[in-house]
């Protein structure tokens, strides 16, 4: 199995782009910034509706949507947690990722916002087992954070895309393109 790493995605469109490399591993302050910067005032962001299209589109693409657009536009974090295969159980090995995950969640800077939890697939399979996939692994990971290392949970949400949003988009059944991805949803009212 790989070791886990951390991407940053800044730019507008990046989260839609093709072919998104991982860079190099980050430390908790890195995870802190990355997460911290908002420009401006956060789009409103409908879950539900986002829950919604992505049932409506498995296998069809949801990027090009306007309610998945405004995602872009926020900061985030593209994560890398094994697990087990065609499993929603989180490999040891990445216990110590949520754990980075969680103390930056904790950190003053980031404490009073919300965040997207967004699970990813590969394209083994298909398109609607791995929505389902994907939505049991961004959830697996919501709870983690809620009960293990005591993130209010109503500062977390979850959603699978399944295969939708390859980072190797030449090799969608590469391993790389399954990653749980962190959006930083503006601040808690």
């Amino acid at each position: 199995m790989k070791s886990f790493r951390l991407a940053t995605m800044f730019a507008a469109g990046l989260l839609l782009a093709p072919g998104h490399p991982f860079a190099q591993e980050l430390s908790g302050p890195q995870v802190v910034r990355t997460l911290g910067r908002l420009q401006g005032g956060a789009p409103g962001i409908d879950i539900a509706l986002l829950m919604e299209e992505a049932a409506a589109s498995a296998g069809k693409g949801v990027a090009a949507l306007p309610d998945w657009q405004k995602l872009s536009k926020l900061s985030q974090l593209i994560v890398e947690i094994d697990f087990e295969n065609d499993s929603i159980a989180i490999e040891p090995k990445s216990y110590r990722t949520v754990g980075m995950i969680a103390d930056a969640l904790h950190h003053p800077n980031l404490r009073r916002y919300k965040f997207l939890v967004v699970g990813h697939t590969s394209s083994t399979g298909d398109a609607k087992h791995n929505l389902d996939l994907s939505q049991k692994r961004a959830n697996a990971i919501t709870e983690a954070l809620s009960t293990t290392f005591a993130i209010a949970p109503d500062r977390l949400f979850a959603i699978g895309v399944g295969e939708e949003w390859p980072v190797d988009p030449a090799n969608p059944q590469a391993a790389d393109n399954r990653r749980v991805q962190l959006v930083n949803l503006g601040l808690v009212k």
